[in-house]
């Protein structure tokens, strides 16, 4: 019994580690993508027992967003996305509390990935 028990933690535990790497794969190319699209901003927000959320933001030379990647999850099955209705609009219009109404974690890192230094 206590072997199967054993058995069944290592067993999660691999399943954590290759899941938890594919999910860092996926975000790492997305992330690459974005880096090659201008100037980027990163956010994150989330605690021990909350979603995590990162949101990254390209801008282009005239802090224009070129792109976007958001991800929000507790768990590695959390995908990298975009915001939607973003493009194209100029750093100072975005608002956190408008594109995300009812998510304060959100709009915290979106916050966080505004503050790119200018320059």
């Amino acid at each position: 019994m206590v072997s199967a028990l054993i058995t069944v933690a290592v067993i999660a535990w691999c399943a954590q580690l290759a899941l938890g790497g594919w999910q860092i794969h996926r975000f790492n190319r997305a992330f690459d993508k974005l880096c090659q699209q201008g100037r980027v901003g990163v956010g994150r927000s989330g605690g021990r027992f909350k979603p995590r959320v990162v949101v990254a933001v390209a801008l282009d030379e005239h802090l224009h967003v070129v792109d976007t990647l958001f991800m929000k999850g507790v768990t590695v099955f959390a995908r990298p996305g975009e915001i939607d209705g973003v493009k194209g609009k100029h750093r100072d219009e975005l608002q956190p509390d408008v594109i995300f109404p009812h998510d304060p974690l959100s709009q915290n890192a979106l916050s966080l990935a505004l503050k790119l230094k200018h320059g």
